[in-house]
């Protein structure tokens, strides 16, 4: 629920200034004989892991320095039997992306990306830093990833972990148009002199001298390792990505490119596991029969249009396609269609070129009373997730963002569950008593805040969260979705990437409010722990309360270190001495996250009380 909480992670940032007369500040009649609540230690352990801003990352140099800000994908490679670490307990590398773009002698110029080795303690499943040394010298926790020998990166935005052996590709999402847009208000791409393409496994593209725009946007495969790229992926077209994904073939990489049109790709390598040598395709549902169009990945110059390339063919029009994933077990896509609220002027010009829109698209417009979706009046509040299935060789919608409002709710008829603007999409495989299990992890970036994405209360408060889904559910619904968490004020939440063993998800908050306590006003990369517990999955169901009561009824969640209320209420948290230490203020539940363990009384400003024990 889109309630004034903050994350599981966050100190309470109570409002105490705001306390009236009702919610006096100490000395109150504490009444300790009211019914004791018992919130227990939750199933879930969380850790802050890696820091931007404050966390030292080695350079080329060897010399440490703060590292980037605005983390989004997290790649996790795990160990492998040829893999010679000193520790016992490592479990698999981390390469976490840097979407700001900054102009720096040290870290490199554009965006960039940290990557480390992580650990796990066997005797409480906690995770560790694990110190190293690269092969070129550099020692420490935390490294730099090195693009010099590729023409530096832009903006670091999503990317690919490999279900197959965990390859890692970043996302360069930052799409240029000229050398003047590289380098804006003294930040960015300070060097904007032609840049030639050299050594590289491209026959079309070695030794091809380029504007410098042009060596963005791509993806790029880099070696977490040693914390260096190894190549731009050339053959894949110059798109604004944002994610994709490596079938278990080792040979199929699906790709989606977050833009107004956006278009689905994939490349089919003629070798499994080499993907300098393959065919290139764009996807068109209408095309009748085979839906792909192939793109010659063999001609430089459709490599640097491929948009252009992608219209001429006809393709399929999609409205921001960012994050992909894909089930090994059953071999389907799931991508986010983010959305974008009045989409019409991104993509007329396209479609009158010889582009499709997505049926979808075509039948929300009409449902809408629009004559289409190049019609102003269409809109995509909330965009949705899409299910590609390789068997029927179709892109249909998995699930709608929503509920639509045309007037954004008070708090007190706000939905328990609203999907808005999902975003990052990854899945977790776990095991839980022995049984197999799948979980799609969804993450929202909200476009805005207005038509229900957040309540009437907070129209400046995007407020981003993170559901969980058992992919064992057919046909689901908003109704499946778990609330797991969400990040900081202010901050988009990204990411998540389940760790080999299935017990971690490791995700990101990014762009924080500056004004939250540290370390919460950074970027962050931080840790949920215990997914292959049984007890941990079953506290993940949402409250479920007695409407027909005037009774204040409270549920403690302590997954999410949240008490959840069946009514909104003014609510004032003292400490057992009687001092208040909190007020919240139309709210319908409360985030404990921040409190030691202890007793406490929570009081309704209608003077009803609750005895509170935080485990």
């Amino acid at each position: 629920m889109k309630l004034k909480v903050l994350s599981l992670m966050a100190l309470v940032l109570s409002n105490l200034g705001l306390a009236q007369s009702e919610f006096p500040a100490a000395a109150v009649e504490t009444d300790w004989e009211a019914v004791e609540v018992v919130i227990p230690p939750s199933p879930f352990q969380y850790q802050v892991l890696f820091v931007g801003g404050e966390d030292l990352v080695q350079t080329g140099e060897n010399e440490a320095v703060p590292a980037k800000q605005w983390h989004d994908f997290i790649g996790f490679t795990p160990l492998s039997a040829t893999d010679c670490v000193d520790d016992p307990n490592a479990i698999g590398w981390v390469s976490v992306n840097h979407e700001r773009i900054l102009a720096d002698d040290k870290i490199g110029d554009g965006g960039g990306m940290t990557a480390f080795l992580l650990g796990r303690n066997p005797s409480d499943d906690t995770l560790y830093i694990i110190p190293q040394t690269l092969s070129d010298g550099r020692s420490g926790e935390f490294f730099n990833v090195d693009f010099s020998n590729v023409g530096e990166t832009g903006m670091n935005c999503g990317g690919i972990t490999s279900v197959v052996d965990g390859r890692i590709w970043t996302a360069e999402e930052w799409f240029r148009t000229d050398n003047a847009s590289i380098f804006l208000d003294g930040t960015g791409v300070r060097d904007i002199s032609d840049y030639t393409i050299k050594y590289t496994e491209f026959e079309m593209a070695n030794f091809q001298t380029i504007e410098k725009y042009q060596n963005f946007n791509w993806m790029v495969e880099i070696d977490p390792r040693e914390a260096k790229a190894i190549r731009k992926q050339y053959n894949w077209g110059r798109q604004p990505f944002e994610g994709g994904a490596v079938a278990v073939d080792n040979r199929t990489v699906y790709l989606g490119a977050d833009a107004t049109p956006g278009f689905f790709t994939k490349f089919v390598a003629d070798v499994a596991g080499d993907f300098t040598q393959g065919t290139l395709y764009v996807f068109k549902h209408d095309a009748g029969g085979d839906p792909w169009v192939e793109i010659d990945s063999n001609d430089f110059d459709k490599m640097l249009e491929f948009a252009a390339e992608a219209v001429s063919g006809g393709a399929t029009m999609f409205n921001r396609l960012e994050w992909v994933t894909l089930d090994k077990e059953t071999g389907k896509v799931y991508m986010t269609e983010t959305g974008r609220d009045n989409p019409a002027s991104r993509w007329a010009d396209e479609a009158a070129a010889g582009a499709v829109y997505a049926p979808h698209h075509i039948a929300r417009a009409i449902a809408q009373g629009a004559t289409g979706p190049d019609d102003a009046a269409y809109w995509d509040y909330y965009g949705r997730i899409l299910e590609f299935d390789p068997a029927t060789q179709e892109v249909t919608v998995f699930m709608e963002g929503g509920p639509y409002f045309e007037t954004s709710p008070a708090v007190a008829d706000y939905p328990n569950k609203h999907l808005s603007n999902p975003d990052g999409l990854s899945i977790l495989y776990t095991n839980v008593a022995g049984e197999d299990k799948r979980y799609l992890l969804i993450q929202e970036d909200l476009n805005g805040t207005s038509f229900g994405r957040t309540p009437l209360e907070y129209p400046d408060d995007r407020m981003c969260e993170m559901y969980v889904l058992d992919l064992d559910i057919a046909s689901p619904t908003l109704d499946d979705l778990i609330r797991l968490t969400q990040t900081p004020r202010g901050a988009e939440i990204t990411g998540a990437v389940g760790t080999a063993d299935g017990k971690s998800v490791l995700v990101n908050s990014q762009h924080p409010d500056t004004s939250n306590p540290f370390p919460y006003n950074n970027s962050l990369t931080f840790a949920i722990t215990g997914f292959d517990d049984s007890g941990a999955l079953e506290t993940l169901a949402a409250p479920e309360f007695d409407l027909d009561t005037d009774e204040f009824i409270i549920y403690p969640n302590p997954t999410e270190r949240i008490v959840y209320f069946n009514q909104v209420a003014d609510v004032a948290l003292y400490d057992i001495t009687g001092r208040r230490v909190a007020v919240y203020r139309d709210v319908r539940s409360i985030d404990i996250a921040g409190f030691s363990t202890g007793t406490y009384l929570l009081k309704t400003s209608e003077g009803e009380t609750k005895k509170l024990l935080i485990k």
